[in-house]
């Protein structure tokens, strides 16, 4: 399925980008945040496990067993952002 993919403040400058359209085959925020890490770098430094990250669906915060769906947008930030 495509999903849309978001990342905010530190995040987003670790990645280099704000977002992007993924194909993935996980189900959960959990197997897409392990998918993205799988890539390597600067994704596995930015969402690394040891990392606090905090995850939404579709601008709702969800944890990481909630279900992806078609179409879905995904943003990653972490726990503290300044405005």
């Amino acid at each position: 399925m495509k999903i849309a993919v978001r990342y905010f403040a530190s995040i987003r400058e670790a990645i280099g980008q704000g977002g992007e359209t993924v194909e993935t085959r996980a189900e959960t925020l959990a197997a897409l945040r392990d998918e993205l890490i799988a890539r390597g770098e600067p994704h596995a430094g930015a969402l690394a496990r040891g990392k606090s990250v905090r995850m939404a669906i579709d601008q709702v915060m969800s944890d990481e067993a909630a279900a992806l769906r078609e179409g879905a947008e995904v943003a990653f930030f972490p726990p503290v952002t300044g405005g």
